[in-house]
C-alpha cells in the first residue's frame, strides 16, 4: 500500500497545491481561466495525441471495453436519475447523474494510470474519455431538458454536439488514432514542440483542478446538506468501480475478449473522482452548481484513499 501511495501522493498533492494557492490568494481567480485554456487547448490535446499515436489502434477501438464501460455509465446515470429526479427535478438530477458517472479521466486519469500501469493503459483510458465526452455528457444534457418538451431536448442535444465538436480533445484523440493506424510521424521540430506541451499537461492540469475546486467553494454561499451530495460522491468512488468490476467479470464469463490490463484500467478509471468540468456544464445549463461542486470536491478529497485502495485491490 505504501508503494502505491508513493505514486498517487504527488498527483493529489498537486491538486492540493492548486487548492491552497487559490484559497490563500496566491493564485488570483482571474488567472484560473487562463490555466484552463492552456490545459484544454494546448497541453492536454498534445498529450492525448501522443498517447493515441503511440497506442495500437486495436486498443483505441475496443468494442467490448467500450460496451462494458458505457453500460456501467448508463446504469449509474439511470440509478441516480431514478433516485433524485422527483426531489431535484430533471435539470439538477441530470447533472447529479453526470457527476456520478463522469470520472476525471482527462486531467487526472491519463497521467496517473500511465504512471501506475505503463503506456499500455493509455488506450483504454482514452477510449473511456471519448465515451464520456460524446455519449454520457450528451445523454445527461438531453435528460436535463426533459421538462421542456421535445423541442428542449433536441436543442440540448444540438448544443451538446456543438460543444463536442468545438472541444479539441476529441479531435486530438481522432488524430492520434489516425496517426497510429497510418503509422504517421510528425516532423522532428513539431514532435519536440508537441512533446514539450504534453509534458506540461499533467502538473498544470492537476494544479488547475485544485484551483477550480477552490474557486467553486469560494463562489458557493448557499447551504447544501451533506446528505444531498456525500452519497453521490461515495457512489462515484465506490459503487461505480464495483459495478465496473462485476461487468468486466461477467464479460469474461460470457467469453468476450477483455484482457486483464483492460479490466484493471476500466475499474481504476471508474474509481477516479468526478470530472471537474461538469461544474462548468452545470453553470451553463442553470443547474444547482453548489451541489455539483461539493460532489466534485468531496470525491476528489476522498479519492486519495479510495483510489489508492482500488489500486491495491486490482492492479
Amino acid at each position: 500500500m505504501l508503494s502505491i501511495l508513493a505514486v498517487t501522493f504527488p498527483f493529489f498533492a498537486l491538486v492540493l497545491c492548486g487548492f491552497v494557492a487559490t484559497r490563500r490568494g496566491v493564485l488570483p481567480l482571474a488567472a484560473i481561466p487562463g490555466l484552463n485554456t492552456f490545459v484544454l487547448y494546448f497541453a492536454l490535446p498534445c498529450m492525448l495525441y501522443r498517447f493515441g499515436a503511440q497506442t495500437p489502434i486495436t486498443q483505441l477501438i475496443d468494442p467490448v471495453a467500450a460496451g462494458v464501460y458505457l453500460l456501467c455509465g448508463l446504469l449509474i446515470v439511470g440509478g441516480t436519475m431514478a433516485l433524485s429526479h422527483t426531489r431535484w427535478g430533471w435539470n439538477d438530477a441530470a447533472f447529479g447523474a453526470l457527476v456520478a458517472a463522469f470520472p476525471n479521466s482527462g486531467f487526472m486519469g491519463v497521467p496517473l494510470l500511465v504512471t501506475l500501469l505503463g503506456d499500455a493503459s493509455a488506450g483504454p483510458v482514452i477510449l473511456t474519455m471519448a465515451i464520456d465526452m460524446v455519449i454520457t455528457s450528451s445523454l445527461c444534457i438531453a435528460l436535463s431538458r426533459l421538462g421542456q418538451g421535445e423541442a428542449g431536448v433536441l436543442q440540448a442535444l444540438r448544443n451538446a454536439l456543438k460543444g463536442v465538436f468545438s472541444n479539441p480533445m476529441p479531435w486530438s484523440i481522432i488524430l492520434g488514432a489516425c496517426a497510429s493506424a497510418m503509422a504517421w510521424e510528425l516532423p522532428a521540430p513539431l514532435e519536440k514542440t508537441v512533446a514539450m506541451l504534453a509534458g506540461a499537461a499533467s502538473p498544470v492540469a492537476l494544479f488547475t483542478i485544485g484551483a477550480v475546486l477552490a474557486r467553486s467553494q469560494m463562489n458557493q454561499h448557499e447551504y447544501v446538506a451533506a446528505r444531498h451530495y456525500v452519497p453521490i460522491a461515495l457512489a462515484k468512488l465506490l459503487l461505480h468501480p464495483a459495478l465496473m468490476w462485476l461487468a468486466c467479470q461477467s464479460a469474461v464469463w460470457l467469453g468476450l475478449p477483455l484482457s486483464s490490463m483492460t479490466i484493471t484500467v476500466l475499474v481504476l478509471v471508474a474509481a477516479l473522482p468526478s470530472a471537474s468540468n461538469v461544474s462548468l456544464l452545470t453553470e451553463r445549463f442553470g443547474a444547482h452548481g453548489g451541489r455539483v461542486a461539493r460532489i466534485i470536491l468531496v470525491s476528489t478529497a476522498l479519492a486519495f484513499v479510495t483510489f489508492s485502495a482500488a489500486v491495491s485491490l486490482v492492479a
